[in-house]
């Protein structure tokens, strides 16, 4: 593609994906398996060929993507989800200043990454896996991401688990924005062309 925001509007859809997903576990305490799984999977694809490759097939974005598009072309009036992912880009940026941290979850994403193979990365095992990995490492840093939603879920641990799990798939795709060069003046200044990067990912 020649819009040279196709590659960052693919993480931003990430990190959209993996916010709605958060918001509807929060919310109703399910999810949905393979819009999961795609967000999983990302994180441990470190050394992807391509931006595209850190998330698979654009069908595999397509949800995020659609959700994107929305409030790019304002065409959405939550703002429950931007305010949540603004929450984490900030949060992304004190992780990537914490050596120690990063440290921390490149190791434990190689130990678990063996389980995610063998069982995938939704099963049960691997989910409360990532999320003791991010309760352990990035859920010390500040500002917090703070998750609204139905009591009821909030108190059952295997909830709490998965969210926190999407949690870092939510920070990969953040982290490999900002790699890709992507910068708050983006959303300010590029929307349109930011629109047109994801209409042409949704042909």
């Amino acid at each position: 593609m020649s819009n040279r925001y196709s590659d960052r509007v693919l993480a931003l859809a990430g990190l959209a994906q993996a916010l709605q997903q958060v918001r509807r576990i929060a919310e109703t305490g399910q999810s949905e398996a393979s819009v999961v799984q795609a967000s999983l999977d990302s994180v441990f694809r470190m050394d992807a060929d391509s931006t595209l490759a850190v998330y698979g097939r654009p069908g595999d974005l397509a949800t995020g993507l659609r959700v994107l598009r929305g409030h790019l072309a304002r065409e959405t009036r939550d703002d429950a989800l931007p305010r949540l992912a603004m929450s984490v880009l900030q949060l992304e940026r004190r992780f990537v200043r914490e050596g120690e941290t990063v440290d921390a979850v490149a190791r434990g994403l190689q130990d678990i990454a063996p389980r995610a193979q063998q069982l995938g990365s939704t099963h049960p095992d691997v989910l409360s896996a990532l999320g003791g990995l991010y309760a352990d490492t990035v859920s010390h840093l500040r500002p917090r991401v703070m998750v609204q939603g139905n009591p009821h879920y909030l108190g059952q641990p295997d909830v709490v688990a998965e969210i926190r799990a999407i949690l870092l798939a939510a920070v990969r795709s953040a982290v490999l924005w900002r790699q890709l060069g992507g910068s708050f003046w983006d959303l300010l200044l590029s929307r349109k062309a930011m629109l047109d990067a994801t209409d042409d990912w949704l042909r």
